[in-house]
Parts: C-alpha cells; sequence; structure tokens
C-alpha cells in the first residue's frame, strides 16, 4: 500500500507540469518584448529644434515684426518682439553663441543686443535677414 500512495502524487504533479509548461512558456514569450525594451536605453532627444526649424521661424516671425502696421496693437507688437527674441536665444543657445537678450530690459540695449545676436547668428551661417 505504500507504494501505491506515492502513485498519485507523482502524477498529480507530471499532470501539473504538463498543464503548467505551456503557460508559463507563452507568457515568457509574450513579456520577452517588453523586458528587451525594458533594457534598451532611450535615445537622447535634442534639447532644441532642428536649427533649419529655428531658422525658418526667425524668418518668419521677423517678417511680421516688419510688416506691422501703425494701427497695430502695443500688445501685439509687444508679444511678436518677445517671441522673435526667444527664437534667437533658442537658436543661440543651439550653436552656442552667448546672449544676453533675457538680462537686459526692453529699450535701446536690447534692440543693440537684438543686432548684436542676429549678425552673430549670420556668421555661425544661419540664414536670417
Amino acid at each position: 500500500m505504500a507504494e501505491t500512495s506515492g502513485f498519485p502524487l507523482a502524477n498529480l504533479m507530471l499532470y501539473a507540469a504538463i498543464v503548467v509548461t505551456p503557460t508559463a512558456l507563452a507568457l515568457g514569450v509574450l513579456k520577452i518584448p517588453a523586458l528587451v525594451r525594458g533594457l534598451r536605453r532611450p535615445a537622447p532627444s535634442p534639447e532644441h529644434p532642428p536649427i533649419q526649424e529655428l531658422a525658418a521661424d526667425l524668418r518668419r516671425v521677423h517678417r511680421l515684426l516688419a510688416q506691422f502696421s501703425p494701427g497695430t496693437p502695443m500688445a501685439r507688437r509687444v508679444g511678436t518682439r518677445q517671441a522673435y527674441d526667444a527664437l534667437l536665444a533658442d537658436a543661440c543657445d543651439a550653436v552656442e553663441i552667448p546672449h544676453r537678450l533675457g538680462e537686459i530690459p526692453e529699450g535701446m540695449d536690447r534692440e543693440i543686443e537684438r543686432l548684436r545676436v542676429e549678425e552673430s547668428l549670420r556668421t555661425a551661417g544661419l540664414s536670417i535677414p
């Protein structure tokens, strides 16, 4: 009798192995892509937009500034000029040109800095007006 009591246990273990193994293998196969994605390093994202995009945006906003008519609201003028300065600063950061556009208050000194930055960007090869 002692021999027969172990036999059903062995059968039960064999049955459990037969039932569980395909399920475990299928789960493992399904989880492999997620595991591989978790092991890969994410691609570095660029800090700045592409320089061609920055140059195109600078040209577009510069055209807007030049086309304002005398009746254009001051809020639109100031907002567009601030957008232009932000684009200039981004372009300077992208090509590693020092600038002080964020430090100088509006006025003649800021306009001079804006002109200096535009010329520096042209010298660096950007096609801006």
